[in-house]
């Protein structure tokens, strides 16, 4: 379809409809004014049944001006969903606070090549958007860009509240260093302009690169742009870089950044991580100069549970927001989750705020007024790429801030309590008590430390349970990530399928994925107490079920690297199964032991302390004080 067809189509297009929103009813003449309901309302923005001259939209990003207009800009993609396709930027506008949305507009026609990663940021003194973006040569498929790819970042600018736009004008002398001669790509997500210290005033946004050595790409970088003149000139600022070593291994790859400008003026830089030997999806880094430098290297966040994804970050108050999909493994279950500190820790899952349980992708926020915030972002009830939504929340609507969970003593040497989860309780157990769980939301998890990382080597884990249930997949242990792919040791029984399985997933050198399971046969629903250990070692896998060993071959790899990492007792890692029973006496050690030790620790309760490196007695749960 010819671009001016497609734009004229376009025009005649309207907002999508509202699908939920919260409303207060009227009362009676003389009550008093009934509070006002936490707000929730959602619609769709983007479709391409709702917007015809597309087959796909993608990569989100909204700004505010200095008149209150938002701007929301995503990638038309005009022939399927690949990256690097015939790609427009596209905008709609919206001048009453996200609530209606003008037609869709055409702010770059990418004439059949690839105009996108749309990264607007405003300057709140001169009132004008700048919109940094990448381009490169488009093709007809679906398939990724060629490496090295043509990448090259432009910006383009609105002067009038986002209603026309200049010609894209290329960065490339300013922002493309030549080491920079592959991979490309600015944000996306919005850019910041500081408002603090020596440096207010100075437009900020992301870019991550790579290095091509003219036969495979040897470094990776993320970096910061700047400019202090209201976006006439622009330079490379903070720059973060990670080789790759001959084998194509790396320990990060930090991209796809986000800003905030923390209370004390400092920046907090949010990133994705994807497929480095570090644990996570997330990585962070700081810099207390303007964006000149980082004050460290970027450092992976283990224990944030999110897919390989783009997140947003926006500062609400004393709180920083961050908008991305809380399941560790795919990309679903879009959440808000808080941080208190600046960034330094962030909420759980458990604690973080659900959007919705759809497929969900990239995301973007913004702030509209007082503490009513928006979020734009990749949803779908098939797929994570079926339209772009727009959601209007204010902070009472986010999961209030919670105090410390309940805990139950880890006595591995100078480990902290493990948190009880979901009112988990306690019965009698095989020697004193164990922990009861429902099945619902009950659950116990341990803190984040190194030495819960069991990696290539050998191990043994032990526990004994006790359940009634016949159908649902019954989580016991789960220690790394989720999903087919990510490193992970579970152990687990399946009452349908009328057994007790244990699983380990490694990986091995850069995408080498190996899975071993073994499983023993029955169900074990008696309600009476059943002994369960699983141990790597000798080159095989084993499975104890009260004394009897069934084994197979183990498989080479680590069983903890590259994912999110989380050790937990009675749930599974993505939260999409929790146990019905008790659990008692849960022990790791991060060596094999033996068959005498194993038949040991079920006779008598008793094993070896050395090389423990998590012990559950499980006998006690102590109220948060």
């Amino acid at each position: 379809m010819p671009s001016r067809l497609r734009a004229r189509l376009r025009a005649t297009l309207t907002a999508g409809t509202v699908l939920t929103a919260a409303a207060a009813l009227p009362g009676p003449a003389h009550a008093q004014p009934a509070a006002a309901a936490p707000l929730f309302e959602q619609q769709v923005l983007f479709r391409p049944s709702q917007d015809p001259g597309y087959a796909c939209f993608r990569i989100p990003t909204v700004v505010r001006t200095t008149k209150g207009t938002l701007l929301a800009f995503a990638e038309g993609r005009v022939l399927n969903c690949g990256d690097a396709t015939d790609i427009d930027i596209v905008l709609k506008r919206s001048t009453d606070g996200g609530r209606t949305w003008g037609p869709l507009r055409v702010v770059n026609d990418g004439a059949g090549d690839t105009h996108g990663n749309p990264t607007p940021v405003v300057d709140q003194e001169t009132g004008r958007i700048l919109l940094a973006e990448t381009h490169n040569t488009g093709r007809a498929d679906s398939e990724h860009c060629d490496i090295p790819c043509d990448r090259t970042p432009h910006l383009q600018y609105s002067d009038d509240d986002g209603v026309t736009w200049t010609s894209p004008r290329d960065l490339s002398p300013q922002i493309l260093p030549s080491q920079w001669n592959s991979w490309y790509a600015t944000g996306p997500v919005h850019g910041i302009q500081l408002t603090q210290g020596a440096h207010a005033g100075r437009l900020v946004f992301g870019v991550n690169t790579e290095t091509w050595d003219g036969n495979r790409v040897t470094a990776n970088h993320a970096a910061l742009i700047l400019s202090d003149d209201g976006g006439t000139t622009w330079r490379v600022g903070a720059t973060d870089s990670w080789p790759l070593s001959a084998d194509g291994t790396f320990r990060q790859k930090p991209s796809e950044i986000s800003m905030t400008e923390r209370s004390d003026g400092t920046i907090l830089v949010s990133g994705r991580e994807q497929e480095g030997t570090d644990l996570g999806h997330r990585s962070q880094a700081v810099s207390s100069d303007g964006g000149q430098s980082f004050k460290g290297p970027f450092e992976s966040l283990p224990d944030l549970y999110a897919p390989q994804v783009q997140g947003a970050t926006l500062r609400l108050g004393d709180r920083i927001l961050l908008a991305c999909p809380g399941d560790p493994d795919r990309r679903r279950t879009m959440m808000i989750r808080s941080s208190y500190d600046g960034g330094e820790t962030w909420d759980s899952v458990d604690r973080g705020t659900v959007v919705t349980r759809d497929w969900a992708g990239y995301s973007d926020l913004v702030h509209i007024s007082g503490t009513t915030v928006g979020l734009m972002y990749e949803g779908g009830t098939a797929d994570a790429r079926d339209e772009i939504r727009f959601a209007r929340f204010d902070e009472e609507w986010l999961t209030p801030r919670r105090g410390a969970d309940p805990t139950t003593p880890d006595r591995a040497l100078l480990a902290p309590g493990a948190n009880v989860l979901g009112g988990a309780s306690t019965v009698a157990g095989v020697l004193n008590n164990a922990v009861t769980f429902d099945g619902t939301d009950d659950a116990v998890r341990l803190p984040y430390r190194d030495e819960l990382l069991l990696g290539s080597e050998d191990f043994t884990a032990s526990l004994w349970f006790r359940y009634t249930a016949t159908t649902g997949e019954q989580p016991l242990l789960w220690m790394g990530g989720a999903g087919t792919s990510q490193p992970q040791v579970w152990l687990r029984a399946e009452p349908a399928s009328n057994r007790v399985r244990g699983l380990i997933t490694t990986r091995e050198g850069v995408r080498t994925v190996n899975t071993a399971a073994v499983q023993a046969t029955g169900a074990h629903n008696d309600g009476t107490w059943h002994h369960l250990a699983l141990r790597r070692g000798g080159g095989r896998l084993t499975l104890f079920l009260d004394g009897t060993p069934v084994s197979t071959e183990d498989v080479p790899g680590s069983v903890s690297r590259n994912a999110p990492f989380g050790v937990h007792v009675g749930q599974r890692m993505d939260s999409r199964a929790f146990f019905t029973g008790a659990i008692d006496e849960v022990r790791v050690w991060d060596t094999a032991l033996s068959d005498q030790e194993i038949d040991q620790v079920r006779r008598t309760h008793t094993g070896p302390y050395f090389h423990t490196v998590l012990w559950l007695p499980m006998d006690q749960v102590t109220a948060a004080r």
